[in-house]
């Protein structure tokens, strides 16, 4: 046989904590999602802001360009031989300097080309496949080693009938080395935004789940005892938690209390008879075999009694528990009728009816009511149901005898019968008063004005929407 495991085994085991239903971090989700979220937000929002930028130091650059042109077209004349002259030469340093990387050229079909000095040796291409009526811009890379962004535009000058076509080039480095400055700044600075956005999500995420860490503990400190419930002030969101769990802490307290009570009252009922037996045994009294049945007899009506209450307290913190009423005052009425043929059982009432009580409770409180009317009364019995408020009433009326008014408040009491020549234990209205009160309800006597027996009205929580599964028939 193995070894029993020591009690500080036991206590360690029941300590550790049950991670194996955990979903992840709630602090890793949340940063996670501001993770994703800023970089989308910024990515997006950085491709439109390079796109903007982009096209407006683009836009600054190709201006310079057609200023330049437009200037070159100005001052363009037709010369005494057909040739394109200027009458003012354009300023830049860099158009007399050979490859400076600005260059201008004049040209014609069929005509000499009219390039600027800083072509030397080389010329721009015509492209005659097409007429540019309007000023044209686009990138060359005519020039392997020289990347070009050309401006161009067809003119006819005064005095000649040939179409000439005007351009100025620039070398696209100092466009392209502004663009890359820029990008290089924008992803510095995204970046930097990213980091600065993620930190302050996860300091957000940090203190504002703070609160949670401090319900952790404040837990940790009721379970070892130190504390009983959960007094720190706490931030709006978390408070409705926190009084949650303090009710359901205070709830558990109250089913332990009554668990106790229970115990200890079912423990002093079953003291007496027991000493009745065991002095009744020790002495070899002659009638110990009446004296046992009768204490017998005493100690089964208190643990029926007993039980029943600890039915009804376990059941009680069923949030969903309700029953049908009507179903139930049939079932019980067919069961009653059977031991009691001779009586007559009427009902009457609102049939769709539910309470907030276990079917099995209600069919218990309301098969003592009607088996007493039906036992005590005269041979007729009636049930009315209906609703009162957030309550509902059962009305058990009998064409008995009835009970004084000073007697009614006895026959709660556990044991008290009025009428000893028939049977019973005397518990059945004390149980019915021990469970309505458990769930909410109450229970009163009174005279029946229709019968004249007795009445007695039964008072329970109603619950909304149709009695739940399980509803016996």
């Amino acid at each position: 046989m193995a070894d029993a495991p020591a009690p500080a085994e036991l206590a360690d085991a029941g300590a550790a904590p049950d991670r194996s239903r955990g979903t992840g971090s709630l602090s890793r989700r949340m940063i996670l999602i501001a993770g994703v979220w800023i970089t989308l937000l910024l990515g997006v929002g950085g491709v439109a802001l390079d796109r903007v930028l982009t096209s407006a130091i683009t836009r600054n650059f190709d201006d310079q360009l057609e200023y330049v042109l437009t200037s070159l077209i100005v001052s363009a004349e037709i010369g005494p031989e057909g040739e394109v002259i200027f009458t003012r030469e354009p300023a830049d340093q860099r158009f007399i300097e050979a490859y400076s990387g600005l260059y201008w050229q004049v040209s014609a079909r069929g005509r000499d080309d009219f390039p600027s000095r800083s072509l030397w040796d080389r010329r721009l291409r015509y492209g005659s496949e097409h007429n540019d009526v309007q000023v044209h811009l686009y990138d060359s890379g005519q020039f392997a080693d020289e990347p070009l962004r050309v401006v161009e535009r067809d003119v006819v000058l005064p005095g000649s009938k040939v179409r000439w076509r005007f351009k100025v080039a620039a070398r696209r480095d100092e466009l392209d080395v502004q663009i890359g400055a820029l990008r290089r700044t924008l992803v510095v600075s995204f970046l930097s935004l990213a980091a600065g956005l993620l930190a302050l999500s996860a300091l957000q995420v940090f203190y504002g789940l703070r609160p949670l860490r401090r319900v952790r503990a404040e837990i940790a400190r009721m379970r070892s005892g130190s504390t009983r419930r959960i007094d720190a002030a706490m931030p709006d969101e978390v408070m409705p938690m926190v009084e949650e769990l303090n009710g359901l802490v205070a709830h558990n307290e109250r089913q332990a209390e009554e668990a106790r009570r229970q115990a200890g009252n079912l423990a002093h009922a079953l003291k007496t008879p027991l000493t009745v037996i065991m002095n009744a045994a020790t002495a070899k009294a002659g009638d110990l075999d009446t004296t046992v049945i009768r204490e017998a007899a005493t100690m089964r009506r208190q643990v029926d009694h007993h039980l029943a209450r600890a039915r009804a307290v376990g059941r009680r913190g069923h949030a969903h528990s309700r029953a049908a009423v009507w179903a139930s005052l049939e079932s019980v009425e067919r069961a009653v009728a059977r031991l009691y043929p001779q009586v007559r059982f009427d009902a009457d009432g609102s049939r769709d009816l539910n309470v907030h009580v276990e079917r099995q409770d209600l069919d218990e409180m309301l098969g003592n009511l009607i088996e007493n009317a039906a036992k005590y009364g005269g041979g007729s019995v009636f049930v009315t149901v209906r609703a009162d408020g957030r309550f509902v009433e059962c009305l058990v009326e009998d064409d008995g005898a009835g009970i004084a008014p000073a007697d009614r408040d006895r026959l709660f009491d556990r044991g008290v019968r009025l009428d000893s020549g028939k049977p019973g234990t005397g518990l059945g209205l004390a149980i019915v008063r021990d469970v309505a009160e458990i769930y909410g309800g109450a229970v009163s006597l009174e005279e029946s004005e229709d019968l004249g027996g007795l009445l007695v009205r039964l008072r329970l929580p109603a619950a909304p929407g149709p009695a739940g599964a399980g509803v016996q028939g």
